[in-house]
């Protein structure tokens, strides 16, 4: 009986909880897609010809490369400073604000200024809340 009230920790894999619920919720919703548009996905070239002229490509390839080089670099930052989210910080400051760059169709001064109070603001309320309230450490 004692063991039910004793909880332990890993600390190496415990970061890695959410990352592989959310991929195995993407993997279940993409298998989801696949089915349904089994027929479109499979049919002739003109479909994909049409899905590639159609799509902003500018904007899609950017968040793609940008996510990737946000989560790339997030755990060598954070390894400077260990077990403090500066990792997370210091990258989620100029992802928020590049991924908002993208999507902006307007990028003068007063549509830009929502954008970079958002990309200071957010991330460091979230780092803020994660270690200081809820004692969690982020990459």
């Amino acid at each position: 009986m004692n063991g039910l009230t004793e909880v332990t920790i890993a600390f190496e894999t415990s970061h890695l909880v959410f990352p592989s619920l959310i991929a195995g919720v993407l993997a279940i919703l993409g298998l989801a897609i696949l089915i349904r548009e089994r027929r479109s996905i499979a049919a002739s070239g003109g479909y994909w010809r049409e899905t590639f002229a159609k799509m902003d490509k500018l904007r899609f390839l950017g968040t793609l490369a940008l996510t990737v080089l946000y989560f790339s670099l997030m755990v060598p930052v954070g390894n400077v400073w260990p077990n403090t989210g500066l990792g997370f910080l210091i990258c989620s400051i100029p992802y928020v604000f590049l991924s908002g760059l993208i999507f902006l169709h307007d990028r003068g001064l007063r549509a830009v200024a929502p954008v970079a109070i958002t990309a200071l603001v957010a991330p460091t309320l979230v780092w803020w809340l994660f270690t200081d309230l809820f004692f969690l450490t982020l990459p």
